[in-house]
Parts: structure tokens; sequence; C-alpha cells
């Protein structure tokens, strides 16, 4: 690489700019003057707002639920609580802060033990896995592919595999799910369901939502026919293994048989039969947990990053695995080709988009990965000054938080962090696969009254391109369309010699946004 990409980008939007879609090569972008609100408008799509939790923050009400556990429970149950809340250390101090409930030896032990014991170890925990001595809410935070978790609008959001549907959780942990030229917006609620930190609808599936919990995965029915605006708890499966909390990451395997999922507490993903309610642990030592799974749309292998510099990539016929630890510092954001054939990945520490390349194949031993020995350094993505389309500087690039490519393989989106010097962005670019990758600039996204992005994501199933969903910080779900025609559908009219008939399919979207 030569330099930062930014550097042949388009101009950067003027900052009363809102992004309306992708035509004809280019990114439309409209003055915030009324029609900024079609952002969010797109025939046959939900107008979704998500209104800012009005009551207590989660850490306010975590502190009044302590105030009234002590009236009605006694110190071995809010000890327990405490278990579950924040770890070890927190059973230790509800006994030293009960010290009036408990015998006078008990209380001497769990002084004792706190101060020896638990906080050398968090000191070792300290200096090879921090995250080990966090609550598990800050756990959640650290890995949430939501930027800061715990005041944006939702807590995870996911799209259906198949229908024009989403489910997305609120502040208060309730789930709402959206379905197309459809008025009913079913409520999801469950006394388990607390903190949750990512949503997977099952494939081949119309009704199945898997939710993952501070302390378990929830398995929702949502079936697409009932009128009920808030389903019954007997529609609720639940899946909890010990050790395995909270849970950061969901994946189902394309063909929606096996459920994985991740906590970065514990070394080993499990492979739920959700039907049957078992599963089977995939471990591998070293990394200090998983905290991010992700299944390649092939269904031949499974991504998994751990806390640390390490991550994985498994074949999922014998389930070995092999292993890059060269990263600087843990992996922020991973993504596969439609074909499972590239993996591109970023990492805490650098602004660089990483790539390796898979070619499965066989031996006497078995499947073998193939992949590349190492990664490639595909997009820099270092942060520089550029100019606004108004002439004005600003500051572009920076740290990935999250990425997302589309199911065509021809659109990637970027979620970059933001510091106190860059401004957080959502940026497109324009790829190929095959025979190589290629990475080119597209644009910028931009939101309402220079809304901040939180949440990135491409619906599976769109026909006229690619379809970008926007959560941004006023609560907004926008909507950005990418219009164009996919190179394999150019290259079989061009097969047919019918080349000219392409132009009636590039489609304008002005008229259906205004």
């Amino acid at each position: 690489m030569s330099g930062s990409i930014f550097t042949i980008f388009p101009p950067v939007p003027a900052e009363d700019s809102v992004t309306l879609c992708e035509q004809n090569g280019q990114m439309v972008n409209v003055r915030s003057d009324g029609r900024a609100s079609a952002s969010n408008k797109l025939p046959g799509y939900p107008v979704v707002t998500i209104p800012k939790d009005t009551t207590k923050s989660l850490s306010q009400r975590e502190n009044a639920k302590s105030a009234f556990l002590s009236h009605d429970e006694t110190v071995w149950k809010r000890a327990m609580h405490a278990w579950y809340e924040i770890g070890l250390s927190g059973v230790f101090e509800e006994i030293v802060n009960s010290q009036d409930e408990v015998p006078n030896w008990a209380a001497t032990m769990a002084k004792s033990t706190l101060t020896s014991f638990v906080r050398g170890t968090n000191s070792l925990h300290g200096s090879l896995f921090p995250h080990l001595s966090m609550s598990n809410e800050d756990i959640i935070k650290k890995f949430s592919h939501i930027v800061e978790w715990g005041s944006s609008p939702v807590r995870a959001f996911a799209w259906h595999p198949h229908t024009t549907k989403f489910a997305y959780a609120m502040e208060d942990d309730s789930i709402k799910v959206h379905m197309a030229r459809n008025e009913l917006v079913p409520t999801l609620k469950h006394k388990l369901q607390k903190n949750v930190s990512d949503l997977a609808w099952r494939p081949q599936s119309a009704s199945v939502l898997a939710v993952a919990c501070q302390s378990c995965i929830l398995i929702w029915q949502v079936e697409p026919t009932s009128l009920a605006t808030r389903p019954s708890t007997s529609s609720v499966q639940v899946l909890q293994q010990s050790n395995h909390a909270p849970v950061t990451s969901l994946s189902w395997e394309p063909n929606g048989c096996i459920l994985l999922s991740a906590s970065p507490v514990d070394t080993a993903i499990l492979a739920w039969d959700v039907p049957m309610e078992t599963c089977i642990h995939l471990r591998r030592g070293g990394g200090g947990g998983v905290s991010m799974v992700s299944w390649s749309p092939d269904g031949s292998k499974v991504f998994t990053a751990t806390p640390s510099n390490v991550f994985r990539v498994w074949e999922t016929t014998r389930w070995s695995c092999e292993k890059w630890t060269k990263c600087l510092g843990r992996c922020t954001a991973a993504c596969w080709s439609p074909d499972g054939s590239v993996l591109l990945f970023t990492t805490e520490r650098e602004p660089i988009i990483y790539s390796l390349t898979f070619s499965t194949s066989r031996n006497d031993r078995g499947t073998v990965i193939g992949g590349s020995q190492s990664a490639v350094a595909s997009v820099d993505l270092s942060e520089v000054e550029v100019k606004t389309e108004d002439n004005e500087d600003v500051d572009i690039g920076g740290l990935v938080h999250n990425m997302v490519w589309d199911s065509t393989g021809e659109r990637l989106a970027v979620l970059l962090g933001g510091d106190k010097n860059t401004k957080r962005m959502v940026v497109l670019f324009r790829t190929k696969v095959s025979p190589m990758l290629e990475v080119t600039p597209c644009g910028y996204v931009r939101g309402d009254n220079c809304a901040i992005p939180y949440h990135i994501s491409f619906q599976p199933s769109y026909d006229n391109g690619a379809l970008l969903t926007v959560v941004w910080s006023t609560g907004s779900v926008a909507y950005v369309p990418l219009y164009f025609v996919a190179s394999d559908v150019v290259e079989y009219h061009r097969f047919q010699q019918n080349a000219p008939m392409l132009n009636g399919q590039i489609l304008s979207p002005i008229h259906s946004v205004s």
C-alpha cells in the first residue's frame, strides 16, 4: 500500500448533507432541507425511529436493584446474584458488605480471600487477559459490534436472511420485530432477557430468533402470521451452560441446523442442537476466551476471534482449525466473502483492513483449510486531512469498529471508530473477489443533522444491488439503497450479447424516496 485510501476518495459530503443512495456509480447526497427524512423511507419498508429510553439508565437500575435485594433476599441469594453480575469477586464483596448477616468466621474469611486471592488473581488476569476481571456488562460493552453499547439506541440488530424483516434490542432489553407491509410490531420480553448483546435469525426458518443475553441464549418463535404483539414466554427456549456467560456472539450454520455461541470468558465455542437443547464444546487453548464467531456463507468454515491477538479459522467437516497469532491487538471486526474464499478483518491497533484467502482441499489427514500463511494488508485507512464538498478541511480515517460485506460481494461498508480528532463515519467500498481481491473507493454515508452512526448492516436479500441499514444516534433506522448491476449479471449478458438491455436495470431511486 502506498498511503491512505482516503486520498483518492470522492469529497466528503457537507455537514448539512444526507446520503440517499448510490446511483450510476456515485453516492447521492442532498441538503438537509426537509427531504432528509427520505433517508429512512423506502417503499415496502417500515419507517422506524427508536425512542431513547426515558427510564433510568442500566447502571442506575442496577444500583436501585441492589438496594431492594437487601430487604427480601438473604445474603446468600444476594451473593448468588453477585456471582452472575460481577463474578467471584462480587460474592466475597457481598459477604464482606453484609457482615451483620453472616458468622464472624465467614466475614473474616471472605475479607482475607478477597484481599489476598481475588485481587492477586485479578492482577494476574490484568496482565494476561484484562477482560476476565471486568463485570459482565463491561465485557459486553467492550466486545459488542454496537458503538457505545451502553448508550446506543439499539443494543443489537439483525436482518432476517430471506425476507424483509428485522429485529432490534432496545435499551430496556425488549426486542421489537418489524416486517414489510405489516403494521403489527411484536415486542419480545423475558425475565432472562438482560443485557442483550447479539441477535441471529435462523436460516431456512421464518420465525426463529436467537438472542444472546448476559446469562443465557433465548430462542424465540416469532410466528409471522400471529396477531399477538406480546408473544408468550411459552414461545421461548432457554439455552444455558455454566462458565459460558455473558454470550456476546451468535452465528447460525447457513442451513440452520447448528447455532454457534461465543463468550469472552470461555475458551470453547458451543455448537448447539437447538431442538434438543444440547451442545458440543469446541475448545482450543489460548486467547482467554472467544469474543466473536462467524460462519462463512458457504458453510465450509467458521471464524473465531479471541480477546487477545489470537484468532482461528475452523473447517466444518472434522472441526480442525488453523491459528493466527501475529496480529497487533485483538480482532475487532471480520466478514466473509459470499463464496467463503476471502476473510477480511481489522484489529484494535491498526487502521488497516487485512485479507486472508482460502482454498479448501483434502489430503490423507482429511480436510485442509488452506489459509494463506500471512494476512495481506489490503486497505490503508490511516487518518488524513481531506476536503468536504464545501471545501472545508476535515480529518478522516482511523480504526475500524465494524465492517460488513453485502451478499453480492460487491459492496463493503466500514464503520470507523472515531476518536477525539476524527468523526465517526460510514465509508463504502466497491469490491471484487475473483480472480483476485480488489477494494476501491465508493463514497461516504451521512446522516441527518450530523447524526452519529452506531450500527451498520446489509439486508441479506435485496434484488436491486445492496441495501445498507444504518442506525443513527437520533434513533433513526435509515435505508441506503446501493443501486448497481452485479458483475455476474453483467458477464452473463455480455456472454449472451445482450449488454444494451442492462440500461433499463439501473434503477433511479430519487422519485421513490422523495
